[in-house]
């Protein structure tokens, strides 16, 4: 059984919820792989193997060695069952639809890990919020971005359907890390002549709720502007 854990939920994100609710200790024993972000919405997180990266709203990328360090949003998985692949003239819109047309993803939640040299990236990266916590989409109006040409490093993220735009981000959610663990972030844009590595799919998906936590449970979520949000603060590629 293969098992994507995620905690929180983008729509607490967008409700304001950015305090850390759990800690990369906790997180870690579900999962080597993943994504996420620190207490404050504090840069773009990404787990690799055990090992924990945060890029600041700086552009520094920090080796994060802190297992008390908390975070409010994460996804993460132990990889197994993958399926090796090669992408060639890649990006998002090869992605979002040939890819999850020919792997017949549109229905389940996956991986993807993808490494090579990409002629082009642009990157975004939370800065850190004080409280009263703003929303996700405040924040995403006013974040930093970065570019690069020529890098070489890891593509990674994960796979939602639209079904569950609200508990995270429809169609491909994708960091990027380079190889002298020098750059990283919350990709917006990319390609690559050709990309190779692997991905999986997951028939289990444990969605973990901070219920100890009152501004969860006190807080309410516009629904109606919920996923038009979403995808605006993530900066979605249809």
């Amino acid at each position: 059984m293969n098992t994507l854990y995620e905690h929180g939920t983008l729509a607490m994100l967008m409700a304001k919820n950015l305090a850390g609710t759990i800690t990369l200790e906790e997180l870690l024993k579900h999962g080597s792989c993943g994504l996420g972000t620190f207490e404050g919405l504090d840069g773009e997180v990404m787990i690799l193997d055990n090992e924990v990266y945060q890029a600041d709203s700086t552009g520094a990328v920090h080796h994060v060695t802190d297992m008390s360090t908390t975070l409010p949003f994460a996804s993460v998985h132990f990889p197994k069952d993958l399926h090796s692949v090669t992408v060639g003239n890649v990006d998002f819109d090869l992605l979002n639809k040939q890819f999850v047309h020919d792997h017949q993803l549109q229905n389940v939640f996956a991986a993807l890990r993808l490494h090579g040299t990409l002629a082009d990236v642009l990157i975004r990266i939370a800065p850190k919020q004080e409280r009263p916590y703003p929303s996700l989409l405040k924040v995403a109006q006013g974040q930093p971005t970065f570019s690069r040409q020529n890098i070489i490093g890891t593509v990674f993220g994960y796979y939602a359907p639209a079904a569950f735009g609200s508990i995270t981000a429809a169609g491909w959610h994708l960091h990027f890390l380079s190889d002298d663990r020098q750059f990283e972030g919350h990709l917006l844009s990319f390609n690559a002549k050709t990309l190779s590595g692997d991905y999986e799919i997951f028939d289990q998906l444990d969605q973990h709720f901070p219920v100890n936590n009152r501004e969860f449970r006190q807080s309410d979520v516009d629904l109606q502007s919920l996923r038009e949000g979403i995808a605006k603060s993530e900066g979605h590629q249809d």
